[in-house]
């Protein structure tokens, strides 16, 4: 069954799109086995998109479809086209999304692809999108992924393995500069060069397992008791592996500006480099990049195009850590478009 989504209405299919083209196909027949993923944050997700005007939403991080299916039921009047780069997830959430055919579709692309996307779909402003950020379950759980320390596997982590360089590519031939400023940035600063150093002297490491203990045994007892030291680690790996911090903010931005007035922008993240960029392209959304010191008018000209909906990062409730211990990084941002008017010709507003 193909998703073919709408652009008017639930009568009319969206511009560009080829109503039962195969690359819009739900086929249920390459569903990966076992890849299921509870949504983070769903309550919030959805409280925060109850409101927003008619047409459609993006979510830019598929995955299994988790957020996208409960957002298609809880906003009946609205479409949602879905981008993922993992092959797995698109097949995953072009079957979880059959229901709603005719109002929803998945492509298989990066995120900073969005506007060619939208683009070739014929959509122009977005009612809402939707970025949850980082690594999902099923991922995790799949050992031959290479993303998680907990099972032996090849050093892969790319989201689309059929494309670009493998963790263990990085880990072997990059500067100890380089794996130092990576893990530092994802949160290992205090021991960022003690890590990157004994990865140097370990090389070549080829192995999930062999990286974790690399990494461990480079840590003091004492910071090892706090949680697994090769956390951060394969977070920043599998972070430079993707491209992933300088894909977000070409996303980012492109989102903002494809936001309908009263459309709304809801990130997840799931790591301080992550929570810190959103953090800085949300700001400087609300701020219009304003340049003028702090507590006095605006005189460059920067127009706001959008306010910030939470006082700092909102993270998931007691309970629904309690339920899904994955969920307790989860730290989420979201702002709202404002109806933005040109400045006047001849000077700022």
């Amino acid at each position: 069954m193909s998703l073919e989504p709408k652009a008017h209405d639930a009568r009319e299919p969206m511009p560009g799109a080829t109503p039962g083209a195969r690359d819009e196909q739900a086929d249920s027949a390459r569903t990966p086995e076992g890849f299921s993923h509870t949504p983070v944050m769903l309550a919030e997700v959805l409280e925060l998109f109850a409101s927003v005007p008619a047409g459609t939403l993006l979510d830019a991080t598929v995955g299994g479809g988790g957020h996208a299916s409960s957002l298609l039921q809880a906003l009946p009047t609205r479409r949602l086209v879905g981008l993922d780069r993992d092959p797995e997830a698109v097949a995953v959430a072009r079957a979880s999304l059959q229901p709603f055919a005719g109002r929803a579709i998945v492509r298989k692309a990066r995120f900073s692809d969005l506007d060619a996307v939208l683009d070739d779909l014929g959509v122009g402003e977005l009612s809402g999108a939707l970025f949850d950020l980082g690594v999902s379950s099923p991922q995790l759980d799949r050992p031959e992924r290479g993303f998680s320390y907990r099972f032996d596997a090849p050093l892969d982590m790319r989201m689309d393995q059929s494309e670009g360089d493998t963790a263990a590519e990085l880990v072997n031939h990059a500067s100890p500069e380089r794996l130092a400023e990576l893990f530092a940035l994802h949160g290992e600063a205090g021991f960022a060069r003690r890590i990157a150093a004994a990865v140097v002297a370990a090389r070549p490491l080829r192995t999930t397992l062999e990286l974790a203990e690399v990494v461990s045994s480079a840590v003091p007892a004492a910071a090892r008791r706090r949680g697994h030291p090769a956390k951060r680690v394969f977070q920043a790996l599998r972070a430079a592996v993707n491209s992933e911090l300088e894909q977000l903010p070409v996303a980012l931005d492109a989102a903002v500006a494809r936001l309908a007035p009263g459309g709304r922008l809801v990130v997840i993240s799931y790591h301080s480099g992550e929570d810190r960029l959103v953090k800085q392209r949300l700001l400087d959304a609300a701020t219009g990049g304003c340049t003028c010191p702090s507590g006095l008018p605006c005189v460059c000209g920067a127009v706001p195009r959008v306010r910030l909906l939470t006082r700092g990062a909102r993270k998931p409730s007691a309970g629904e850590v309690a339920a899904n211990p994955r969920a307790e990084s989860a730290r989420l941002r979201a702002a709202e478009a404002l109806a933005v008017e040109a400045p006047a010709q001849g000077g700022p507003r």
